[in-house]
């Protein structure tokens, strides 16, 4: 296996940290990006690795981290875009945007495009972990995406993990015939300290006895399709612009499959980070 240079968010705990422990191990270098200053040196500690930590809830530090992450990284052949979390009652980030929408979409549609010459320059993968939510939750009304009428914790996190879905089948749309190879995944549904901060009926089905009654993965389980991906080889492993669900490609909302929307959500996205959209 060829070793890579992986930078995963997400990273200081549950499956992003259970991945970074088997990509060291497996000989990749893991660039370790996480929220918590505290959790996020620990890991890099025991493993080892670099790291770096942004909330991705302001989203001055995720274009302190893109800078950070290209001086210090010329070559990037996995970006994972693993941060992300459900939450409570509507808030909205020091940006204006509602949280969810934020921590989830835009925070790493900025980052993947602000590190966008570097990973084409590699011909890197870019994975996003998505969620089944996408499927169960998720209807989004482009004219209202940080969710200002008909809120719900529910509504929000399965809005944000269909955007990621749109926006990896954009991202490949646009950049795959320059050599970049993008991919969403369903981990499962993985025992972690996942909707601990939320009023979401998902806290119940994560923190209490009922996840191991249920069957809930571990989050070493979970990070297995994380690793799958990044190790893979796009094209030859994985199907590049596909989603994934126990390293097949899976079914999810049919608004996945809405070409102008995923194109009309790029824009809005680059619209509201403040980038440039050039309608490739």
């Amino acid at each position: 296996m060829t070793a890579k240079t992986i930078v995963l968010t997400g990273a200081s705990d549950g499956i992003g940290a259970a991945a970074s422990r088997k990509l060291v191990a497996d000989g990749h270098t893991v660039v370790l990006v996480g929220r918590s200053p505290q959790k996020t040196a620990a890991l890099a500690g025991e493993l080892g690795a670099e790291h770096f930590t942004a909330d991705f809830a302001d989203l001055s530090q995720v274009r302190a981290l893109a800078g950070e992450l290209k001086r210090a990284h010329p070559h990037i052949d996995v970006l994972v875009n693993n941060a992300g979390g459900i939450f409570g009652d509507r808030t909205r980030t020091v940006d204006g945007f509602e949280k969810t929408l934020q921590v989830n979409h835009l925070a790493p549609f900025l980052l993947t495009n602000l590190l966008l010459d570097t990973l084409i320059e590699s011909r890197a993968s870019v994975v996003n972990t998505s969620s089944a939510a996408a499927r169960l939750f998720g209807s989004i009304d482009i004219d209202d995406l940080n969710n200002e009428r008909g809120y719900s914790p529910n509504k929000a996190y399965g809005d944000a993990k269909l955007s990621n879905i749109l926006f990896t089948k954009e991202l490949q749309r646009r950049f795959g015939r320059r050599g970049l190879s993008a991919v969403a995944f369903h981990p499962g549904v993985v025992r972690t300290s996942f909707a601990s901060d939320t009023t979401s009926v998902m806290r119940f089905l994560y923190q209490t006895p009922l996840a191991r009654l249920l069957g809930l993965l571990s989050p070493e389980q979970g990070a297995r399709p994380l690793v799958w991906l990044a190790e893979g080889e796009p094209g030859t492993d994985w199907m590049p612009g596909e989603y994934y669900e126990k390293q097949k490609v899976a079914a999810t909302s049919p608004q996945a499959l809405d070409e102008q929307l995923a194109a009309e959500l790029w824009r809005r996205s680059a619209e509201y980070v403040g980038l440039p959209d050039d309608g490739a």
